[in-house]
């Protein structure tokens, strides 16, 4: 087995450098994993486009049936936290969950240095920026599904609750539609980071670029001879 250690190298070695076995495969999601994804991308691309008729008039009037597109639009929000709660019965979704809920010295220098994707920071199985969008994209669902509720339940809560509901909801609404954005914006730019969660696996050569540390710790699960999510034995 070629050796694993991607820590900083002096002189002209290059983390774009292949070696013997970068062409293997390591298995870097789950099925749970990658439904839970699939689901909540298809959900959340349908509340947006849904929302871009229902506050655009023109869009509004030229489809029509805003009643419908209006159910399709509430259904598929009070829907959106749904496939992340049944991904906890996974081993795997948990421990990518406590994995995105941690921040490292390393993740923190990440995000200060402007040469942060040529390979020289190690970087766990997510990178800082991963971590944020995960962060920035649960707890704006939990806003949106909050002021969704009020907004829809009219019972629920008084005028002046409500109105302020529609407007949280309304701001929060572009916000998301701009992170989901950048979101596609950047997997695009990496062919291969969209087919490690269309498939659940990556090259080792890229791990080895992208995810050092995370390629180090799978790799030394694998020698010790314990079963670990991520492993290069399919």
């Amino acid at each position: 087995m070629p050796s694993t250690d991607d820590s900083p190298r002096s002189g002209s070695t290059s983390f774009d450098s292949t070696s013997e076995g970068d062409g293997e495969r390591i298995h870097r999601f789950s099925l749970a994993e990658r439904i839970v994804h699939r689901v909540t991308a298809v959900l959340m691309i349908v509340c947006i486009l849904t929302a871009v008729v229902l506050y655009n008039g023109s869009l509004s009037i030229a489809i029509g049936h805003r009643h419908l597109v209006e159910l399709i639009h509430v259904y598929c929000g009070f829907a959106l936290p749904v496939p992340m709660l049944l991904g906890v019965v996974s081993v795997a979704y948990r421990a990518d969950l406590h994995r995105l809920g941690r921040f490292s010295t390393a993740d923190r220098r990440w995000l200060r240095s402007r040469t942060r994707r040529d390979g020289t920071i190690r970087v766990g199985k997510f990178n800082a920026g991963q971590k944020l969008n995960g962060a920035l994209t649960s707890s704006s669902i939990l806003v949106l599904l909050a002021t969704g509720i009020i907004m829809y339940f009219v019972t629920l809560a008084p005028l002046p609750w409500r109105t302020g509901a529609t407007f949280v909801h309304d701001w929060f609404s572009i916000a998301v539609g701009l992170l989901v954005i950048g979101h596609i914006t950047f997997a695009m730019k990496d062919p291969e980071a969209r087919e490690g969660m269309r498939t659940g696996w990556v090259s080792r050569h890229w791990a080895r670029r992208e995810h050092a540390a995370w390629l180090g710790e799978t790799t030394d699960a694998d020698e010790d001879g314990r079963p670990a999510h991520g492993s290069s034995r399919r």
